[in-house]
């Protein structure tokens, strides 16, 4: 049988050999270290059977296997969760137990929280990677420790954890073989996120006035309650004149189109009554022809004979200025200048001959 055949296998049974029940951490928050369902599965846990990193990975153990993870878990974040993924997926059945550290060690070892302890209990144990959570958990590891809940392994990374008293709290751990190591997450962290808020200290006072908070519950100042609330109406005032300048450029983009559009509406119009084919044109061209033809009247035929069969002087006249006109005539594309130049001397020659 394969070794992931084996480690399948094992996974079927729980400390005691039956068939693992559903995973409770599936449907509800893990369980504490003294409630029932623990106190039971602890009972179950043969202990007497060893568990190395080498017989874990093989799948040789006919029981689950006990991790504990400890810390303190403050503003629990997306760090916290994958260090509790990579201990709870070290081997292949894992009951992975956290213990949370209580704000008295944490504030003698370490500093003051951000959350208090119960509301850092609750956060681990709502983590879907977690079957059991220990309250109060001690700070440094001890042997009665890891016999009380049946320890086989303890995770955790491994840069060394210094307190008052050593330069590494789990040297003890790793000299007996029973250290598992996880890998940190960069870029996030509980320092991270601290002195994310400390550096927009500013920032973050101001929203929470904003939505109701008060100077006495933020700590701050009277006189920087009133800055930090003028702030806040400038911010607010500039965010309205920004929707509006926003607002103006588009209507200004829509004023634009519609100048342009009556803009050639006014240009089509305009050349329809003055163009080269405008209304007017036409009007002027057709007054000029109607002119020319008034001032050049039709002569009779050359050929209509006179009553004595002679030219009489009237007659000479009309072929002459006949004659005359079928050389120079004009179409109505002829010029106003043009029109005069023709008629000129002949009107002239007309008022002499009538003064004589």
């Amino acid at each position: 049988m394969s070794s992931r055949k084996r480690r399948n296998s094992s996974s079927r049974h729980t400390c005691d050999g039956s068939p693992p029940q559903k995973r409770p951490n599936l449907i509800k928050p893990a369980i504490f270290s003294d409630d029932r369902e623990a106190i039971q599965e602890l009972s179950e846990c043969d202990y007497s059977l060893k568990v190395s990193l080498d017989s874990g990975k093989k799948g040789l153990i006919g029981r689950r296997i006990r991790i504990y993870a400890d810390g303190i878990y403050d503003m629990f974040h997306a760090g916290h969760a994958r260090q509790l993924l990579q201990a709870k997926t070290a081997f292949d059945n894992v009951w992975l137990i956290v213990g949370v550290n209580s704000d008295k060690l944490t504030n003698k070892y370490k500093g003051k929280t951000v959350m208090n302890e119960t509301e850092r209990y609750e956060a681990v144990r709502h983590c879907r990677y977690v079957d059991e959570v220990v309250r109060d958990a001690p700070w440094v590891l001890t042997d009665k420790f890891l016999e009380k809940h049946k320890i086989d392994f303890v995770a955790h990374d491994d840069i060394p954890y210094t307190s008052s008293t050593s330069d590494d709290v789990y040297t003890f751990i790793k000299e007996k073989g029973m250290f598992y190591t996880t890998e940190r997450t960069e870029g996030i962290s509980t320092s991270d996120l601290v002195s994310r808020i400390v550096r927009d200290y500013d920032v973050y006072v101001r929203r929470n006035l904003a939505r109701g908070y008060s100077a006495k519950e933020l700590n701050v100042s009277f006189l920087n309650e009133k800055k930090f609330k003028l702030q806040n109406t400038l911010d607010s005032f500039k965010d309205k004149s920004k929707t509006f300048v926003e607002n103006l450029e588009e209507k200004r983009h829509e004023l634009i189109q519609k100048w342009e559009d009556k803009s050639r509406e006014f240009i089509n119009n305009f050349l329809e009554l003055f163009g080269r084919e405008g209304r007017i044109n036409n009007f002027l061209s057709q007054s000029t022809g109607r002119l020319k033809r008034a001032l050049s009247p039709v002569p009779s035929p050359s050929s209509s004979p006179t009553r004595n069969g002679s030219d009489s002087p009237d007659a000479k006249h009309m072929r002459s200025y006949s004659a005359e006109s079928d050389g120079n005539q004009f179409s109505d594309d002829s010029s106003d200048d043009e029109t005069v130049k023709y008629f000129t001397p002949t009107l002239k020659q007309s008022l002499e001959e009538l003064q004589q």
